[in-house]
This record gives structure tokens, sequence and C-alpha cells, in this order.
């Protein structure tokens, strides 16, 4: 049979292409330390009045690029901390498309130790290591995240808060903190108390990041992280002891062991102290900040964030495959159940 010459040509080309094997362009590697480059957030400092218990909670909220509604991330700062302190996790978090809404809780901040001469500071802080304040910061969280869901609601532009209206998606939410923070986020996203109950769980909170993790005053690991059905990350360090209070590396690593399996992960980073998660060092700091630290956190955490609240299946393979060793060093510890 006789084909015209440009018919022909096309038959033959068509015959290679079915003939030939697909060519597949490759999707950039997944990177969690990517960030738009020049970015810097927007932040908005606001107070969260709760009518309820006549409280004012102070909020820092860093603000990503895009305006769609984007998931929330909420941190709860350690004893004698406040909403300005690890800004490094915020503002990276931002930069990766997270509204970071940082919580100050009165009663634990840094207000009970800067109007205190050098010598009071440290009794200071110990008294404000309380089941009061306890309770009260783990009452903070819900009244936080009930005034987000108004502002994201409110239509009006006249007032600092009204720049979140639309931009925040609560349906994806999740926790992190540290020491004292730590408690609270444990708290608020699946610890059970005596007879297995979870008082103080919130529902709306998917997934936590808890740095310096501790075990129970009273009762087994196992009996209060045995039901925690969210995925979780433990971070802490081998040297991860607090100033105040009597929390061990032993207690800190006990957590992870009593998780039941199921989006489960810990880091362990070789001679990091308590302050290895904070901005500056801590008093009584023996061993200089390793900056590697820093990047170790911000990579698996941003990953984590990825997997569990924007459902990113790359981000996904890269924290359960090789990512996470791609940024430690080679005596620190990770594991996963």
């Amino acid at each position: 049979m006789y084909f015209p010459g440009s018919l022909r040509a096309g038959l033959v080309a068509g015959f290679l292409a079915l003939a030939a094997p697909p060519i597949i362009l490759a999707s950039p590697a997944y990177d969690p330390l990517a960030v738009p480059a020049g970015f810097k957030p927007r932040t908005v400092d606001l107070v969260v009045h709760d009518a309820v218990r006549g409280r004012d909670i102070p909020i820092l909220v860093y603000l990503p690029p895009e305006a769609a509604p984007a998931p929330i991330v909420l941190f709860s700062h350690g004893l004698g901390g406040s909403r300005f302190g690890s800004s490094y996790l915020g503002k990276h978090w931002s930069a990766r498309g997270y509204v970071a809404v940082f919580v100050q809780h009165p009663g634990s901040d840094a207000s009970v130790w800067q109007d205190k001469p050098p010598g009071q500071r440290m009794q200071a802080l110990r008294q404000a290591a309380s089941l009061q304040n306890f309770l009260l910061r783990v009452k903070d969280i819900p009244a936080v995240l009930d005034q987000l869901e108004r502002w994201n609601r409110s239509p009006g532009n006249r007032f600092p808060e009204d720049v979140l209206a639309g931009r925040l998606d609560l349906t994806r939410v999740g926790m992190s903190g540290h020491s004292f923070g730590a408690v609270t986020t444990q708290a608020l996203s699946g610890q059970t108390i005596a007879g297995g109950r979870a008082p103080f769980t919130d529902p709306r909170i998917k997934a936590a990041v808890i740095m310096s993790p501790s075990s129970p005053r009273r009762g087994t690991p196992q009996e209060a992280f045995g039901q925690v059905k969210i995925p979780w990350l433990l971070m802490t360090g081998t040297k991860d002891i607090a100033p105040i209070g009597d929390t061990d590396v032993k207690s800190r690593l006990a957590v992870f062991a009593a998780l039941p399996p199921g989006h489960k992960y810990e880091l362990v980073l070789n001679q990091a102290e308590h302050s290895a998660f904070t901005d500056r060092p801590l008093p009584g700091d023996s061993e200089a900040r390793n900056p590697n630290h820093h990047r170790a956190i911000l990579a698996i955490s941003t990953a984590f964030w990825d997997a569990c609240l924007k459902h990113d299946p790359a981000a996904q393979a890269w924290l359960d495959g090789a990512g996470p060793r791609s940024v430690l060093e080679k005596e620190d510890r990770w594991q996963k159940k």
C-alpha cells in the first residue's frame, strides 16, 4: 500500500513513539529546608481574651507567603519563656506554608522572673512550675483555637486580627511545645491520666511535635501514652536535663517506648542539652551549641508537618526513608514505629 511521504513520515513517527519507553520528567527532590528566596514572614502580635476565665493570652502569629487558607501550627513555650522565643521555628514553618501561632502563658512566662533580682529568679521559676499553671496552660490552647475560628470568619478589615480572616484552615491543626510546653502539648494531644481518661485532649489537634518530652510523675509511661492515636514526633538530646525539675533523659526516652505504633517518631540529638531547642543557651549549659541541631530540628519537624497536615506523599517518603539521616550527624539517633 502506498502512502504519501508526509503521511508515511507521520505513521513512522507515531509507531516509534508507541514503541519507545515514555519519558518521565523527574519532580524536584523533596527538601524540607527549602524556602522562598528572600521571604520574611509578616508577624501579628495579638491578644486572645478568654471571657470565661477573665484571662488575656498574648499570641504572636507568623503568616505564610500565600493568602489562601493554610494549616495552623501552635507552639507552647517552656517555663519562663514567651511568644517571642524559638522564633527560628516560626520563621521557617511560616515560610513553608503554615500559620505559626506562638502562645504565651501568663503565670509561667517571662514575667515570672524578669523583674526579680538575679538571686531570686530560680525560686520564682520553681514556684511557677505548678499544677495550677499547668491547668491554665491546657485551657489556654482551646481558648486560642476558639478565637482563631472567630477571627477566621471575620469579614472586617479594621483591626489587626482581621488579617487572619479567611487565611486559616482549622481542619489541619498541629501543636508543638518545648519543656513545660511539651507537657502542655502531650496533655492536649492524647496523654491519658488515671482510669484511661484524656480530659485535656483537643480533637482539633491532628499531629504533635514534642520537644523535651517527659513521663508522668504518677503512673507509668504505658498508662499515660499507650493510647495516643495521632502522629507524634518526639525530640530530645543525650544531655536534655532541665535546670528546674527532676526530669532526666531516661524519663524523656520512656515516652517513645510507651507509644503505640503508627506514625510515631523519635529524634535524639547527640550532646544536645535542654536549650538545643531554643534560640539561646540557658544557665548551666556545659556544651557549645551545635548549629546542625537547629538544621535537623527544622528539617524533620517540617517533613512531619508536611506529611501529617498537608498529606504530602513526598514528605512521608522522606520521613520514612533516608531523609532524616541526610540531615543528622553520625551519633544522632532516629527511630520510628
